[in-house]
């Protein structure tokens, strides 16, 4: 995996989508958001990274809505689609959570170098959640921790469901899985469950001592609310809020879902 500091730092244009990281499975599509009248040449802002969900992008809810809510109070934000996803390369039949975190990766060391941010935190939503989770684990053992982690409706349900054979009502042999299963037009690969099946979720993410926010809907649906009480259970500064009439999507209040993201950040960092 490379990142491509050199060549195309002087090509970074806020509010645009470039490819200035390589992934997984090549180019990665990003897009920087800054608050209003920031300079990147004199001013520095803390920095969000926003991680999207299983089969979403970087332009889908809440993604955009959260860079629009940060940049409003001062924090800049860099959202990406993970390979075989959005604009980025790659095929979704070779997606996994590890080559996943190897993308998040890889943004997070672009974002660290990037002279006019102070400070980096993660927000996850769903897949993303796991993502920004396990990424901010292992960054802890190696002294580069996000000030902060967000995560919304973490889909840590994803290794039951592997080990259950099972994924979005699709049904399948979890002792022996398919080469892939068709999941709304998308090929999930033998790969990814397989991985899924022993995937170290809570074990990598717990090692993260920073102040870690969960936010998950009762009436979720796709991801029990009871995994962001067991995250919550595990991490050593983490507050859980639990909201009554939510999905999984976070899209009802969601002026209330934006307050709470922000202020919690702007708190951290």
């Amino acid at each position: 995996m490379k990142c491509l500091f050199g060549k195309l730092k002087a090509m970074i244009t806020p509010q645009k989508e470039q490819y200035v990281v390589f992934g997984a499975q090549g180019g990665i599509s990003t897009k920087i958001t800054l608050p209003e009248g920031f300079n990147p040449e004199t001013d520095k802002c803390p920095m969000a990274i926003l991680m999207h969900g299983f089969m979403s992008n970087k332009k889908f809810y809440p993604i955009p809505a959260l860079a629009s809510a940060l940049a409003k109070e001062g924090i800049g934000s860099i959202c990406f689609d993970f390979n075989a996803h959005g604009k980025s390369e790659g095929d979704f039949i070779d997606m996994t959570i590890a080559n996943e975190i190897g993308d998040a990766r890889a943004v997070f060391e672009y974002v660290n170098q990037l002279p006019y941010v102070s400070n980096v935190a993660f927000v996850g939503h769903s897949q993303g959640g796991v993502i920004a989770g396990m990424l901010a684990g292992e960054l802890e053992e190696e002294s580069l921790k996000p000030s902060c982690l967000v995560l919304l409706a973490p889909a840590a349900v994803l290794k039951d469901d592997a080990i259950a054979g099972q994924c979005m009502g699709k049904k399948y042999d979890a002792s022996n899985p398919p080469a892939y299963v068709n999941v709304m037009f998308h090929k999930l690969g033998r790969t990814f469950i397989l991985a899924a099946q022993k995937l170290p979720i809570y074990e990598v993410s717990c090692k993260y001592t920073g102040n870690v926010c969960l936010i998950h809907g009762k009436r979720d649906k796709i991801v029990p609310y009871s995994y962001s009480e067991k995250y919550n259970e595990l991490y050593a500064n983490s507050e859980l809020h639990l909201l009554d009439e939510e999905s999984h999507f976070m899209n009802g209040d969601k002026e209330q879902i934006m307050a709470m993201v922000t202020k919690f950040i702007k708190e951290n960092v």
